[in-house]
């Protein structure tokens, strides 16, 4: 259903820092990087697509989040879901929720919510029973 999905970036060097960490708690692998663009891109091992994207806008404006936007990114175990929150936090990531239920999503709906360095909101959750 998904191609891709692209995160508009100010600081590559950060932000990369930043996702690096947390694609690599997710076990997502780098499909390309470019500074020089500059733009990466992480996709599953054995997948590839969906890809996700950082880098500064094509158009040479500045980035920017919007209200009510967020990516959420699937995690294996509730262990993935903290320790990719840990990992945001550690690299730039501010707190928008620490990891925990959401009974009001569903019963095992488990997730983190922060955002990177350039404010754009991210989850990392896990929809499975407590391994």
């Amino acid at each position: 259903m998904i191609s891709h999905v692209s995160i508009g970036i100010h600081d590559f060097d950060k932000s990369y820092a930043f996702y690096s960490a947390l694609m690599n708690e997710l076990g997502l692998v780098l499909k390309f990087k470019d500074a020089a663009e500059p733009w990466a891109g992480w996709m599953a091992a054995d997948q590839p697509r969906p890809l996700f994207v950082i880098g500064k806008p094509f158009n040479g404006e500045p980035a920017q989040h919007g209200n009510g936007q967020m990516v959420a990114l699937l995690a294996a175990s509730r262990a993935t879901v903290r320790r990719a929150y840990e990992a945001a936090l550690a690299n730039g990531g501010t707190c928008e929720g620490p990891p925990g239920l959401r009974l009001n999503y569903h019963p095992n709906y488990y997730g983190a919510y922060f955002r990177d360095p350039d404010g754009n909101k991210l989850c990392v959750c896990c929809h499975h029973v407590e391994e």
